[in-house]
């Protein structure tokens, strides 16, 4: 998010960060819970949809904007990930026993998780539907040109405040995928919202009814 804030050509370094983002969650979301050993096949079938999901997206990176259906297993395969990602680790939210730093952490960290693998998602609808979404020019002056050299800030950020819900109006779908796509974005990052402060809720609940000596509800 940091190098998204950065002139060109050192905002295209943002790109670097999506394999990193994917090889975390397979380490932090694919390896068992503490005390768990259970869910074996799950979590070989989480770690190689990982895999495949940092493969496309490479296919992608480095394909002339011409081939514009490679975008097509990046949504499918990033949408599949991001969703899945999201409810392990609502899950092991779930299994703290008391909130801390690390939950908090964890909590805020999968919330970025979703808005940037939003942001991944209609970049590349961009790419396989030109003119998805107002306000954006993606395509460089150069024929045979890479989804590389192109700039994802603009919809990064669009991608975040669908996220959120605040709707600026600034940039805004223009096809009837683009609009499916963004209301998908707003409904993940509300129910996201919900479904973790009904975790941190709860648990702060049975947090404080154990200091007080009580029984938890």
């Amino acid at each position: 998010m940091v190098a998204m804030a950065l002139p060109r050509p050192w905002s295209h370094s943002v790109g670097l960060g999506y394999p990193l983002l994917a090889l975390v969650l397979i380490r932090g979301l694919g390896w068992p819970a503490q005390g768990k050993k259970s869910g074996a096949g799950s979590r070989r079938l989480y770690t190689w949809l990982g895999a495949a999901a940092i493969a496309v997206w490479l296919l992608w990176l480095f394909t002339p904007l011409e081939m514009r259906r490679s975008g097509i297993p990046v949504v499918v395969l990033w949408a599949l990930f991001s969703a899945w990602s999201a409810a392990r680790l609502i899950q092991r939210l779930a299994q703290e026993r008391q909130v801390n730093a690390s939950v908090l952490r964890g909590a805020v960290a999968g919330y970025l998780m979703l808005g940037l693998t939003a942001g991944l998602l209609v970049s590349a609808l961009e790419t396989i539907q030109p003119a998805s979404f107002s306000n954006v020019q993606l395509e460089p002056a150069a024929a045979g040109s890479q989804v590389w050299g192109l700039s994802f800030v603009r919809l990064n950020y669009y991608a975040f405040v669908t996220l959120t819900t605040l709707g600026f109006g600034d940039v805004s779908p223009s096809t009837p995928p683009a609009q499916m796509l963004s209301v998908a974005i707003a409904v993940s990052g509300v129910f996201y919202v919900a479904a973790v402060m009904g975790v941190l809720i709860s648990r702060l609940t049975v947090q404080d009814s154990r200091e007080d000596g009580q029984p938890p509800l």
